[in-house]
């Protein structure tokens, strides 16, 4: 592949850029698609996905002229799961959590514009939930999402225009100020169709040895069974699972006021 003119570190960095725009969004990308959004020549994009394909990270489609992940991609995501440390200490405590709500439990981590669900364990009733692993969604709509952004320093997703998934995201900077608030006060976030419409959630913040929040664990299920008392009855669970990871991993839980019932969000 001909580096673009800026050196190495640009060429690989459109590399990244290009196989990074599969991990949300549609399964199959086209070149032109793929160079209108990153802003790069079709031919660059097109030499880009070629020296991709040739190494089974991408492949081509021939009847739609499409691409997606490829078997070498998906080798490199099992293998990140397989040797994530956060993973290892948090699906025994998910199983634990989901026998005990009967409510599908997730666990997600932090990256770069968002989150990503790492794994999850699905509930045991006939109508359940599911999430989609890898995909990135926004911190600021979910309980998942609100209960990471609530510790992270950065607070840079405040000050972007905040997008609305559904009617019931918070979007607006100092109404979702308060609610991060009232997340660190309480060590749990609710969540009322915020993300998916007819979904509910609640979910604790994970924290790793050197106290940053590398995580977040919830149990999630349809909204008609999440209801006010679901998320009073349980938020202690979630929050004490939580901890129970955190100290796996070295960390320690801020202090927070004594979990009690709350209104779904």
């Amino acid at each position: 592949m001909t580096e673009p003119t800026g050196g190495g570190t640009e060429a690989t960095a459109r590399v990244a850029d290009v196989l990074l725009m599969f991990t949300e969004g549609p399964s199959s990308l086209g070149v032109t698609r793929i160079a209108r959004e990153l802003g790069l020549s079709k031919a660059v994009v097109h030499r880009i996905l070629q020296s991709l394909a040739g190494r089974e990270l991408v492949a081509l489609d021939p009847a739609t002229r499409e691409y997606r992940l490829g078997p070498a991609a998906a080798a490199l995501g099992a293998r990140a799961l397989r040797d994530s440390d956060l993973r290892s200490a948090a699906l025994p405590l998910l199983r634990r959590l989901r026998d005990e709500t009967g409510e599908t439990a997730t666990l997600s981590t932090p990256v770069p514009n968002g989150r990503v669900y790492l794994d999850q364990v699905i509930g045991t009733h006939e109508i359940t939930m599911s999430v989609e692993l890898g995909r990135r969604f926004p911190l600021h709509a979910g309980s998942s999402g609100k209960c990471m952004l609530a510790y992270l320093e950065d607070e840079g997703t405040l000050d972007a225009p905040l997008e609305a998934l559904t009617p019931a995201t918070i979007v607006d900077p100092e109404a979702l100020r308060g609610e991060l608030a009232r997340v660190r006060e309480r060590g749990y976030a609710a969540s009322a169709g915020e993300r998916q419409r007819d979904a509910g959630s609640v979910a604790a913040p994970i924290f790793g040895l050197s106290g940053d929040v590398v995580g977040a664990i919830s149990v999630c299920g349809p909204r008609f069974r999440v209801t006010d008392e679901f998320v009073a009855t349980v938020a202690p669970k979630v929050v004490a699972v939580a901890a129970h990871i955190s100290r796996r991993l070295g960390g320690r839980t801020p202090a927070a006021a004594p979990v009690a019932a709350g209104r779904t969000s």
